[in-house]
């Protein structure tokens, strides 16, 4: 009897979507749904590396959609099967969670540099990530068709997680860390 964790059917390169057809690792759909995972692991870390409970929940949640929005892009076009989805209502709450953040840490002055806090760094590097994803999902957009709120959504969730590592700051009482284009060359040994 096998493993299921592995099946041998990916040793020649290829993967299979959730419809049974057979792609290459490397296509424009599993770079998508493989960034997004990245995302969800780097959420997951950060998750990890924090105490307050509502940017947890909070993060508990993305991590559920994102999947969802993974499990969506599983499916090329057309799949008769019902696949999860993402709503209106899941990118208004991102929204409102933004502004609950944004309440805490205030407007944007300038441009943030990433760091401070553990779970604020890694929050920093799920935006990124999910940025990349963004990127793909565009690339991926303009071959074959999408679901406009999982592009949607992607968007919104690298502002959540810009407004997240935001305010994993504020809640460690680290103060953001401003880009200053004049930084002095620090004195070394």
């Amino acid at each position: 009897m096998g493993s299921a964790i592995y099946t041998r059917g990916g040793d020649k390169g290829q993967t299979s979507l959730v419809d049974g057809s057979r792609v290459s690792k490397d296509a424009p759909r599993i770079e998508c749904y493989g960034t997004i995972d990245e995302t969800i692991s780097w959420i997951g870390l950060a998750r990890a590396e924090t105490t307050e409970p509502f940017l947890s929940a909070a993060l508990e949640f993305l991590q559920h959609r994102l999947y969802n929005c993974s499990s969506n892009l599983a499916a090329p076009h057309g799949t008769p099967y019902t696949l999860p989805t993402i709503a209106p209502e899941d990118v208004a709450f991102l929204e409102r969670v933004i502004d609950r953040f944004e309440a805490t840490t205030g407007p944007i002055e300038r441009f943030v540099l990433p760091g401070g806090a553990r779970a604020a760094a890694c929050l920093h590097i799920a935006r990124t990530v999910c940025r990349r994803a963004e990127r793909r999902l565009v690339s991926l957009a303009a071959a074959e068709p999408v679901d406009s709120m999982v592009l949607k959504f992607i968007n919104r969730a690298s502002d959540f997680l810009f407004s997240a590592a935001r305010f994993a700051n504020a809640a460690s009482g680290r103060p953001d860390l401003f880009w200053d284009v004049q930084f002095p060359i620090p004195k070394v040994g």
